[in-house]
């Protein structure tokens, strides 16, 4: 089949890797010129797409670019000692098999794994799609495809033309990120302030040529702003900090240049239908769970996977489309639901919950390593819920043998 695939972040590359290897004719179109590289955060993976990025081949490349995260430090609001913990045992707790890796380092690596067979249009965007796959483009001349796939992130334009405004809860929490000097930061811990409703942190890497500093914030209401007026943004995120600490008052000057910057609401899909017709919606613009509090970009990838796979195992795509719901549907339930519970845990709205939740981390990686993660398997719907994601082998089920 020709599949067009609206994003090239990870679900777009991910799916345009496994869809080639099945024998799928993949054309991949990104608004952006080039491959994003926006200064992006960190983000998780864990055994679930950490096992798919081995079977691609990727999974090298990815851990030696991993962030290398080893110490967590804060300085609560209005104290003058500062509490640390390690963060390698709440990894551990987390899942069997994980690293932390930059969001931009993680979309080109996909990228590259299969640009060769892969068909990609940068600066360009779909205007319309038509029932029989006619697509239209902002610069390119119309096409005819069999297949259209949003993996186009929250804001999908695919989702907005095809299925129009869907379900959202705000998760009442804000993401930025901020390119700072890298003399700020120092590779493989992440230190910073936190207070009620807030918190702010910097952090390196060994092979970063710059610092981030990351911000989290609650808000009660959504914030009335643009998702694409930075100018906007920025003063938001000024007016939520001020006042924190000096440290973050300094690193709030960065926002005056133009360093590379992210700002987003936390905000949940709720729909559970993620086709119509030939259309199809894979990681963040089907059902993103929160960014930075729901394991999104795990189960992007896990998401993609899966589409691919089903697409492949016979020719009926709107049997693919039901089954590749079908799989994905309580993994996706269950991390809204673990992602609203982190919201209310990660920034605490008073003092005492702040206390609480340092000396919970402090508490949690002073215990010897052989206990930890055992202790944490008890659960598998709480911290282990991204390792409890199964990975299929579509190639059992009659899909395509991948290439080596």
């Amino acid at each position: 089949m020709r599949v067009l695939i609206s994003g090239a972040s990870i679900a777009g590359p991910v799916l345009a890797y496994w869809l080639t290897r099945y024998g799928h004719e993949v054309t991949v179109v990104e608004r952006s010129p080039v491959l994003r590289k926006t200064g992006g955060h960190a983000v998780d993976l864990f055994k679930p797409a950490m096992d798919i990025s081995e079977r691609m081949g990727v999974l090298p490349r990815i851990e030696s670019l991993a962030t290398g995260t080893e110490r967590l430090t804060f300085l609560r609001e209005g104290t003058r000692k500062p509490i640390s913990g390690d963060a390698t045992k709440i990894f551990a707790a987390a899942s069997d098999r994980h690293v932390e890796v930059m969001r931009d380092d993680l979309s080109e690596i996909y990228y590259n794994a299969a640009r060769n067979d892969v068909e990609y249009m940068f600066g360009d965007s779909i205007t319309s799609i038509g029932p029989d796959g006619e697509v239209t483009f902002e610069v390119n001349a119309p096409r005819r495809f069999d297949l259209v796939i949003g993996a186009d992130g929250l804001h999908s334009n695919v989702r907005r033309l095809v299925f129009g405004e869907v379900a959202k809860t705000f998760a009442g929490l804000y993401l930025a990120v901020l390119s700072v000097p890298r003399d700020l930061g120092v590779a493989g811990a992440m230190a910073g302030h936190i207070g009620p409703g807030r918190s702010a942190q910097v952090y390196g890497a060994r092979h970063l040529d710059d610092a981030r500093a990351v911000f989290l914030f609650r808000s009660e209401q959504e914030l009335d702003y643009h998702h694409r007026d930075v100018g906007r943004q920025k003063q938001l995120l000024r007016e939520a900090f001020a006042g924190l600490h000096p440290e973050v008052d300094d690193w709030l000057t960065y926002l005056d240049g133009d360093r590379v910057f992210y700002f987003d609401s936390i905000t949940q899909l709720q729909e559970d239908t993620w086709s119509r017709g030939r259309v199809a919606l894979v990681g963040d613009a089907a059902y993103c769970p929160g960014p930075a509090i729901g394991g999104s970009t795990s189960l992007a990838v896990l998401g993609a996977y899966v589409l691919a796979g089903e697409l492949s195992v016979d020719t009926d795509h709107e049997a693919a489309f039901a089954r590749y719901e079908s799989e994905m549907q309580d993994l996706v339930h269950a991390s809204r639901k673990f992602a609203l519970g982190v919201a209310k845990t990660l920034i605490p709205r008073t003092r005492l919950g702040v206390t609480a939740l340092v000396r919970g981390m402090q508490v949690v990686t002073s215990l010897p390593s052989w206990m930890v993660r055992p202790l944490a398997k008890l659960n598998s719907n709480g911290v282990r819920l991204h390792d409890s994601m199964p990975v299929k082998d579509y190639t059992r089920q009659g899909a395509g043998t991948p290439a080596p």
